[in-house]
């Protein structure tokens, strides 16, 4: 169990701290940042990170890394959102497609796709998620047909976060339709500009917007199958473990506090017994421990330990303790703060439409508990 960093560790995440601090990249993560619901294209700002090496650091050099241990991309990764870096294209591109490929995919899959993402030139989303499966992925009835050497994969695919600002997907499709619940699943690497894909915007009311996704016959080759053919199932159950280190939803749980004792400041709730502020702590206790909880996940995976109770323990932990935290916080700003847009009213009323699929993304609670209580995921659920 960790309760704390390597002085190497330490120097490191001031290094990196350093960096981030920097006119230009403040500059950028503000242009990137959405609110009202308005989503601007965080790409520049990630070209901006991938020159500076800051995207996948602990990626081989041969795929654009620096070889630094994994442990190393988790201080990157809490950097970047204390720095105000929206992260969900780094989760998705490089903390769960690219991690993926990387643990799974052969050599020349790597070297096509990784070395791009790690510059911040190419993104990528997940696409397991359809309207009708609901949390069970078993259930997906996308469906790969062979054609020639390829595939061509026909179906829908929702609730997936900057699909439009992205180049490639990760798609579950059936390759053998009728085989079973959970057998004849494949995995995909899907190009999102192939004829045939066409994406729309789900209204919600979040900042960031969920997508839905049509595939008609799009065409994949054989170099796009990821993993071996009706094998994606394991494939699968491996790929949500990585989702659920809790890293991303302590780093919002942290966030949102932090706006809420802004909020409490700026109107003067400055007494150290005013209830407010002690539940305030009562959350960073809870906070503590769930940081914990995530870097014992993050620990295990550089020692290429896929946990599935733990991670479930971790992201039930973080999501449930950050939709918590956006709920009770919410009410904090006075109406004049609302009334003058203040930054840390702006950050809690995005944090309360943001937090009600908190519980729901890579896993439900529901889910978690089920994993927790039987230490093995048969439903499997996605939703990004």
């Amino acid at each position: 169990m960790r309760f704390g960093f390597t002085e190497e560790q330490q120097r490191f995440r001031a290094s990196v701290r350093r960096t981030l601090r920097s006119a230009e990249v403040r500059a950028a993560a503000a242009e990137a940042t959405g609110a009202d619901g308005v989503e601007p294209d965080a790409r520049p700002l990630y070209r901006l990170l991938g020159k500076l090496g800051l995207l996948a650091v602990h990626w081989p050099v041969e795929f654009g890394g620096e070889g630094r241990p994994l442990t190393d991309a988790a201080i990157v990764a809490e950097e970047l959102v204390r720095a105000g870096v929206p992260d969900t294209l780094h989760v998705n591109t490089i903390q769960i497609v690219g991690q993926f490929l990387l643990m799974a995919g052969s050599d020349e899959q790597k070297r096509r796709h990784l070395p791009a993402m790690a510059r911040g030139e190419s993104f990528a989303s997940v696409l397991y998620t359809e309207p009708d499966a609901g949390s069970d992925l078993g259930a997906l009835r996308a469906v790969a047909q062979p054609d020639g050497d390829g595939h061509r994969i026909t179906g829908t695919k929702v609730f997936s976060l900057k699909t439009r600002f992205v180049d490639l997907g990760l798609c579950a499709a059936r390759t053998t339709p009728g085989a079973g619940k959970y057998q004849g699943i494949s995995l995909f690497l899907v190009d999102m500009n192939a004829p045939g894909v066409a994406v729309s915007v789900i209204p919600g009311i979040g900042d960031e917007h969920f997508h839905r996704i049509d595939l008609d016959a799009v065409p994949v080759s054989g170099d796009d199958l990821l993993g071996p053919r009706d094998e994606g199932w394991p494939l699968l159950n491996q790929a949500l473990a990585i989702e659920r280190t809790g890293l991303d939803y302590y780093l919002k749980a942290e966030h949102w506090l932090e706006a809420a004792l802004e909020a409490l400041v700026d109107r003067g709730a400055d007494d150290p017994h005013d209830a407010q502020l002690e539940q305030i702590g009562r959350w960073y206790g809870a906070l503590a421990a769930d940081h914990v909880l995530a870097w014992e996940v993050l620990t295990g995976l550089a020692s290429d330990r896929v946990d599935q109770v733990s991670t479930a323990v971790a992201k039930y932990h973080s999501s449930e303790l950050a939709q918590s935290v956006a709920a009770w916080a919410v009410d904090i700003p006075t109406p004049e703060q609302r009334a003058d847009r203040t930054r840390a009213a702006l950050t809690l009323d995005s944090a309360f439409r943001e937090a009600p699929g908190l519980t729901l993304s890579a896993g439900t609670s529901e889910v978690m508990l089920q994993i927790m209580a039987t230490g093995f995921d048969s439903i499997g659920q996605e939703e990004h």
